[in-house]
């Protein structure tokens, strides 16, 4: 049997105001049960369920890999939180703590922190390392985007 997803996340509609549950995993992408308005969706990964929430997400991930000690890392959260607010049903902001998740940072072979990548359909389309400007971080992320529709 694979890995379970974790537990749903409540978030409030930036819309509405109203509370909803949102699944670590998904077919979709969430959206608010009273206003149907699409939701942010930032969720946790590491080792064991990476697979299940970045590489088979049905909207292209944006990966942080990141630990709780690193000052640029801190910097670049709130931006990538904003990101996933502004791109809501067209992102999946999915945040890794390198010291959680040894298997992956050797996987993708991280050697600095904050290092992002965006995944689409299992693949990496774009990485970067190293905190930069909230503008800097959007253009990346939008390029990224870009090359890849279908």
């Amino acid at each position: 049997m694979g890995p379970t997803a974790p537990a749903p996340t409540l978030v409030t509609c930036p819309n509405c105001g109203k509370t909803n549950r949102i699944p670590a995993a998904a077919a979709g992408h969430p959206r608010c049960g009273s206003c149907r308005s699409d939701l942010p969706w930032i969720v946790d990964a590491g080792d064991d369920d990476f697979a299940l929430l970045a590489e088979q997400s049905p909207v292209p991930a944006l990966i942080d890999f990141w630990a709780a000690w690193c000052g640029p890392c801190r910097m670049v959260s709130p931006v990538l939180d904003k990101l996933a607010r502004e791109r809501a049903g067209r992102i999946k902001l999915v945040k890794v703590d390198v010291d959680r998740s040894p298997q992956l940072s050797r996987r993708f072979d991280v050697q600095a922190i904050p290092t992002l990548m965006v995944v689409v359909a299992g693949k990496v389309v774009a990485r970067q390392a190293g905190a930069a400007p909230a503008a800097a971080l959007r253009s990346w992320l939008d390029g990224a985007l870009a090359g890849n529709r279908s």
